[in-house]
């Protein structure tokens, strides 16, 4: 526990010195800020991640995949800061994200089996799941990434995740989604509810980034298979569906733009730290029915009916949005 602190004290001061030195954020058509605020506090969260690790490397709690890990999370950080100075074109931040995904998939983390509780074992065929695993380490990557729009929103989301993944498990991979929670931990007072700092890209990719390692990891563990995913699903819901209604209108989907539901229910008059924490209420939520699944539950069945009442809360803010934004004069889908 005391290095989980000492992880969170480092990183919330080296998020303060970002305070101080950070680019500026300049509000555009497209923000939810309308004063200019610093940005790259995610250099203070890896930080914290990279010296724990390190640590935990030393002393062999850590485990051999982080090895792996941590170079390729470096090699994305370091791209996803000059992107926050340079703002690089989404090109070149998949290239980053493809080449860090492939590094870590070369490092053997590609999910071929899933441990399912109450069902054992299900497989993967053939490069199914080097596919599988790429996909979902880029998909969870950019999912992070867009939905990083208002204060705490996408930090605190994948804080409750990692908290949830190490609440159910031991070992290597409980100390590994610690560190992560810690880092984001000593971010969040600069951030949420009212921000001093965003986390850049150099935050939200990267953590998108180690959240989804996180999972691949979490797939061979039948009592937290499910956890990570489970949490992470009212955000990758957002992304997934606000993808979907972009593309059917036939609109170019790397361009930045404002429709996410959480951004609809920020512009239709809703606080953004109230909007936040309804998305904490879902993450929080859907760790426990991971957790709750992976002690209790029995089956394909189950975990199908377990996926629809993670989803549940999800389609009702939906529906909630759509209504509000309709009282607002707002275009709805």
């Amino acid at each position: 526990m005391l290095l989980y602190l000492i992880l969170a004290a480092l990183s919330a001061t080296l998020v303060r010195l970002m305070v101080r030195v950070g680019a500026l954020d300049h509000p555009v058509e497209r923000s939810s800020h309308t004063m200019p605020t610093p940005k790259g506090g995610g250099v203070g969260i890896f930080a914290a991640y990279v010296v724990g690790m390190i640590w935990l490397l030393h002393t062999g709690r850590a485990g051999l995949h982080p090895m792996i890990t941590v170079p390729a999370a470096l090699f994305l950080a370091m791209v996803s800061y000059f992107d926050d100075l340079r703002d690089w074109p989404f090109l070149a931040k998949l290239s980053a994200q493809l080449a860090a995904s492939c590094a870590v998939l070369m490092g053997g983390m590609v999910v071929t089996l899933v441990l399912l509780p109450g069902h054992g074992v299900v497989a993967i065929a053939g490069p199914l799941g080097a596919v599988l695993s790429l996909g979902w380490l880029l998909f969870v990557s950019n999912a992070v990434n867009f939905i990083d729009g208002l204060n705490g929103l996408a930090s605190g989301s994948v804080a409750l995740a990692a908290l949830a993944l190490a609440a159910g498990t031991t070992g290597s991979l409980a100390v590994q989604a610690c560190v992560l929670a810690a880092g984001i931990v000593g971010f969040l007072p600069f951030n949420y509810p009212r921000a001093k700092i965003f986390m850049g890209d150099v935050g939200s990719q990267v953590i998108g980034f180690l959240a989804a390692d996180l999972a691949l990891q979490a797939a061979r563990q039948p009592r937290v298979s499910f956890v990570v995913p489970l949490a992470l699903l009212p955000i990758l819901a957002d992304v997934a569906f606000t993808l979907l209604r972009r593309a059917r209108r036939g609109e170019r989907l790397t361009q930045a733009h404002r429709g996410h539901l959480y951004q609809v229910a920020n512009r239709a008059g809703m606080a953004a730290w109230q909007v936040t924490l309804v998305y904490w209420g879902m993450g929080a939520w859907g760790g426990a029915l991971g957790l709750a699944f992976g002690a209790y539950g029995q089956g394909l069945l189950c975990a199908g009916a377990v996926i629809a009442v993670d989803l549940a809360p999800f389609a009702a803010w939906g529906a909630f949005v759509r209504w509000t934004a309709k009282r607002a004069g707002l275009t709805a889908w």
